[in-house]
């Protein structure tokens, strides 16, 4: 009996470390996946870093990206974002902007049942990212 009671807390420990919630790290970049209803372009490379230091910063695709950031809980928020100043292609540029427009409505985060991370604004589709290896 004392074996059977072992195993049973034993096994009740593992599923609780298993189905830990992942959490949104800062200092750690993610990949854009998705922009609300549509994928990025093929060989774009769009990215998120939530510094430390309340500022957020990346690559747009074309140009370098920063702004500023709030995070509490399960809610965030980005300020208008800058950006360099670089020409791309205009399918690039376009999705930039797309992009660059969607951080200033994001309003919280989660992660989806595959832990991919998504920024939700007030309506629609949520930006959708993979942590990327660093």
């Amino acid at each position: 009996m004392k074996s059977v009671l072992t195993i049973s807390l034993l096994a009740a420990g593992l599923v609780g470390c298993a189905t830990s919630t992942p959490q949104l790290e800062t200092e750690h970049t993610y990949q854009v996946e998705w922009i609300g209803e549509r994928p990025l372009i093929d060989r774009s490379h769009l990215t998120i870093t939530l510094g430390d230091d309340g500022r957020a910063y990346g690559n747009a695709g074309c140009n370098h990206w920063f702004a500023g950031y709030t995070l509490q809980g399960d809610k965030l928020s980005f300020s208008a974002a800058g950006s360099t100043r670089k020409m791309c292609a205009p399918a690039l540029m376009e999705q930039e902007a797309r992009f660059l427009d969607s951080l200033s409505s994001v309003q919280r985060w989660d992660f989806s049942a595959t832990e991919q991370l998504r920024l939700w604004p007030a309506q629609g589709k949520p930006l959708r990212l993979w942590p990327e290896n660093n």
